[in-house]
């Protein structure tokens, strides 16, 4: 069983032979202390079966997340983080320990742009901050508690507050964050004219049910031009993780160390270790529920990193069909 120490451990890591090896700890922890991913492993055939690589652990379907409690722990959750949609269609992912999430989020965040303290951060989600539950908004609100800035803080609809929090903090020539949903972004780069050439803009997704979709690079293409910006930055993320990875330009992403991406055949599942495909996520910071999710999402190996292309057709299906009653 996984000790406080190795919990530390996890973001420490440093190469691919102590994440292999912190992995397959993670995957007979879970496969032991989580009774669905248990149940799934026995009912795919796999619960016996010796598991030396991370290419051969089984990824649970993430539709599983919206049918039942995956978790390693029993008696109350920290936190239970929770997916847009209608009650019924969402995920939910119950937290143990909101330490590991912050951990895994501030470690993360450094790692790619510094000390969140020396900067201001302008978050502009309206979706996510509209409704309880989204790990987006715990995180983007700790890293503005974080933040030094009297000028950090979320705009809802208050676009000209943060028009004028943009100018403010350019004219002080400090290091600028605006994070927003892209729906959000698209509305502000269509009315009004800023220059945000020296602004980190980073887009999380989220265009369903708001605009009409389009693809990531017309995206980046659109707010570059609206802003001045050479490069949108991105971040990937979801309610059943509790790591992003993030893109710095051309929707190229990253991941931290303590983190995978993998990609399977899309017409079988369990063939895993493909340059394009379904996507799997190892991440070792979802100690306390699953750390090895098949995700609905289309992606491509990448030199240095992965994109993703867009989501598979009928995506709950097999989850759906291999569901424990």
């Amino acid at each position: 069983m996984l000790t406080d120490v190795k919990l530390q451990d996890l973001f420490r890591i440093t190469n691919e032979a102590e994440f292999e090896k912190i992995a397959l700890s993670v995957y007979d922890f879970q496969k032991r202390k989580n009774p669905i991913y248990q149940k799934y492993l026995n009912q795919i055939g796999k619960l016996e079966s010796e598991i030396k690589h991370i290419q051969e652990i089984p990824f649970l379907p993430i539709s599983f997340f919206k049918t039942h409690q995956v978790r390693t722990f029993e008696g109350e959750a920290e936190a239970v983080f929770t997916s847009s949609g209608t009650s019924g269609n969402q995920s939910k992912h119950d937290v143990k320990d909101l330490k590991v999430y912050q951990d895994s989020f501030e470690t993360a965040f450094k790692r790619f742009y510094g000390n969140p303290e020396e900067m201001t951060i302008l978050a502009l989600l309206p979706s996510y901050l509209e409704r309880e539950g989204s790990s987006l908004i715990y995180m983007v609100n700790h890293l503005i508690e974080t933040s030094q800035s009297l000028l950090s803080g979320f705009f809802l609809h208050n676009t000209e507050d943060l028009i004028n929090s943009l100018h403010q903090a350019q004219a002080r020539k400090e290091k600028i964050l605006l994070i927003g949903v892209s729906f959000a972004l698209l509305d502000l780069a269509e009315n009004y004219e800023l220059d945000l050439s020296n602004v980190i803009v980073m887009e999380t997704g989220g265009m369903k049910g708001k605009r009409e979709e389009i693809t990531r690079n017309k995206l980046h293409e659109i707010l570059g031009k609206s802003f001045n910006v050479e490069k949108i930055h991105s971040e990937y993320g979801m309610t059943e993780l509790l790591s992003q990875a993030y893109s710095k330009g051309k929707g190229i992403f990253e991941c931290p160390p303590w983190m995978k991406v993998l990609f399977r055949d899309t017409y079988d599942p369990f063939d895993i270790g493909k340059n394009a495909g379904g996507v799997n996520v190892i991440d070792l910071a979802n100690i306390h529920s699953c750390s090895f999710i098949e995700t609905s999402d289309l992606g491509r190996k990448v030199e240095n990193g992965f994109e993703i292309l867009g989501r598979l057709d009928n995506s709950d299906i097999r989850g759906c069909n291999l569901m424990i009653q």
